[in-house]
């Protein structure tokens, strides 16, 4: 993937985020992690971090960005499916979605088209 494709990705995108929020907090604990953000449908929750901190981490936000548009792609059953059955296989660390993810970290990309709401 270059960078034109994922900004091209984040194009008019409408993204809602979620401070303390009790899903952030489930994954917390699952994953064993201080801070947590975890994305379902166009949301991005958070755990033990504040709205400003995650948005000024630019790899943090171009991460959770690729699952928002993971969600978009595949809609939200059936990528809730594929993610679960990659993590079974594969576990979470070389689960395709959260590789793609973090292969997005450090690309440039542009998020102004990206509505943080």
């Amino acid at each position: 993937m270059n960078s034109f494709s994922l900004a091209a990705r984040l194009l008019n995108m409408k993204v809602t985020i979620r401070e303390r929020s009790l899903v952030a907090w489930v994954a917390s604990q699952v994953l064993a992690e201080k801070q947590v953000a975890i994305v379902t449908g166009s949301t991005i929750h958070l755990w033990n971090t504040s709205r400003a901190a995650f948005l000024e981490n630019r790899s943090w936000v171009l991460h959770e960005l690729t699952h928002v548009h993971q969600f978009r792609k595949y809609g939200w059953l059936k990528f809730v499916f594929l993610y679960l059955a990659e993590s079974v296989k594969k576990g979470y660390f070389n689960n395709r979605f959260e590789v793609e993810a973090r292969l997005s970290e450090n690309r440039e990309a542009h998020v102004y088209d990206v509505e943080f709401v």
